[in-house]
């Protein structure tokens, strides 16, 4: 669903550790570790085992035409992560021990695991390099490996979270997102900051999630009153390099309606680079100049983008994503080379979501691809936002390529998703996390479209 650590403690690659210097990361791509010297060539390989990957794979095996190990997953991470519970962990909702679990342990002993980093690619010859200098052959290539959370870079970040006193946190990392709640509950009066930076963002609604959720909190304690207004123990900003609440247009016009309601300072195409005490500095996008805000609490997204290995290969674009059809999954260059997921050039959010809708495409069109058939699925663009406005309501952002809704409980029920809801709110919280581990990762979720076969 978010590449060292913030204490001595194992990463979510299991093999980075944070000093003050250093900046978080969920998985590393180039780091090394022993592979087996078994036989080095599939039908398909696929690099990344993160939401993406796990559910081609299994989709993949699942059709029942591959023999054992003619699948290989690259990953070199120690543990999988149900990142879109990092939410609810800095919510108090849920501990981010139990929305993880060791990679090894989803895979099926069907698929050849390389627990590797990956070097470079070679598509020209069909095959990859892996970062302990081995080489992999391939007749499919599915590129999945996620991206990169740059802690490191917003000035002054690294050392902010590692520091055990300061109320600065962030729900995008493993090492750091169970001290989110710990700085709402230690706030008791003044100014709270939360960020969304400028470019890519792993589920673009979730760096509001956790201040509607910090707001309700403070709410109910008695902490903060909107109508109150500079009166209140508590103000709250939010400050993002949007021009508005959220790029779809329906979905931000109803949460910047929540904003005003509430009481939310809008700090719009600010784009936040650098924290030193209780100050933060941020570039002005709409203007030249940057400007510094006090404050007592500082929720922070950090920056995010493509891993280099990806980024500095032929199958990347000019932004460093894989480059491929919008509509088909497969590379506009290389036929027998795909990509969905965070690590893709899809126009669309990337969340879990999307990869639901996704993953069938990609997998159905490489299947075709194998019989020397041409691709036939097509992708429309979906993805979904819970978006929770407070502790029991969601609001149920779903939508398509150019920022149409595409609401599920809309068309089956006639149902707003506009308007929060607890029934939303249970999804998110409960339904989700549990058939993530429950079918999506093992290939049998679509999302919308239910279970698979």
């Amino acid at each position: 669903m978010f590449r060292t650590t913030l204490t001595s403690k194992a990463c979510s690659n299991g093999l980075s550790i944070l000093t003050a210097q250093a900046v978080p990361t969920s998985r590393n791509f180039a780091t090394a570790s022993a592979v087996s010297p078994a036989a080095r060539s599939h039908k398909v390989v696929v690099v990344g085992g993160g939401s993406a990957g796990l559910a081609v794979s299994h989709q993949l095996l699942r059709s029942g035409k591959f023999a054992p190990n003619d699948i290989a997953i690259v990953d070199p991470a120690k543990w999988h992560n149900y990142q879109p519970g990092w939410t609810l962990v800095g919510g108090g909702l849920k501990t981010k021990e139990e929305l993880r679990k060791p990679l090894d342990t989803l895979l099926d002993p069907k698929l050849k695991f390389y627990n590797e980093g990956v070097n470079t690619f070679s598509p020209k010859e069909n095959l990859i390099t892996l970062s302990n200098g081995d080489k992999v052959s391939y007749d499919q290539l599915v590129v999945v490996p996620g991206i990169t959370i740059n802690f490191g870079s917003i000035k002054g970040l690294p050392e902010a979270l590692a520091d055990p006193n300061s109320l600065v946190s962030s729900i995008y990392g493993y090492e750091t997102c169970d001290k989110v709640f710990h700085t709402i509950t230690s706030l008791r009066k003044g100014t709270a900051i939360f960020t969304q930076p400028a470019g890519t963002v792993k589920c673009a609604g979730a760096p509001q999630k956790i201040m509607w959720l910090a707001l309700d909190y403070w709410k109910r304690a008695g902490l903060y009153n909107a109508s109150k207004g500079p009166e209140s123990p508590i103000q709250i900003s939010f400050a993002t390099a949007l021009p508005g609440m959220f790029g779809v247009p329906k979905y931000s016009a109803r949460l910047n309606e929540l904003r005003l309601e509430r009481g939310v300072e809008g700090l719009f195409q600010h784009d936040l680079v650098a924290v030193e005490g209780n100050t933060a500095t941020f570039a002005r996008l709409d203007q030249q100049d940057q400007v510094t805000k006090h404050f007592d609490l500082l929720h922070v997204v950090p920056k995010m983008g493509p891993h280099e290995f990806v980024k500095k290969s032929e199958l990347a674009n000019e932004a460093g994503f894989v480059d491929v059809d919008e509509a088909t999954t497969r590379h506009t260059k290389y036929a027998n080379v795909w990509s969905v997921g965070d690590a893709s050039s899809l126009p669309t959010s990337k969340t879990a979501a999307a990869i639901t809708a996704q993953a069938p495409v990609l997998v159905q069109n490489l299947m075709q691809s194998l019989e020397g058939k041409a691709p036939n699925a097509t992708y429309n663009g979906y993805t979904s936002c819970p978006l929770t406005t407070e502790y029991g309501k969601v609001m149920l952002a779903e939508f398509k390529y150019g920022g149409e809704p595409h609401e599920t409980f809309g068309r089956l029920l006639g149902v707003d998703q506009g308007t929060p809801r607890r029934a939303f709110y249970h999804l998110k919280k409960d339904f989700f996390p549990w058939v993530y581990y429950k079918s999506m990762v093992k290939g049998t979720w679509a999302g919308p479209k239910g279970w698979m076969n």
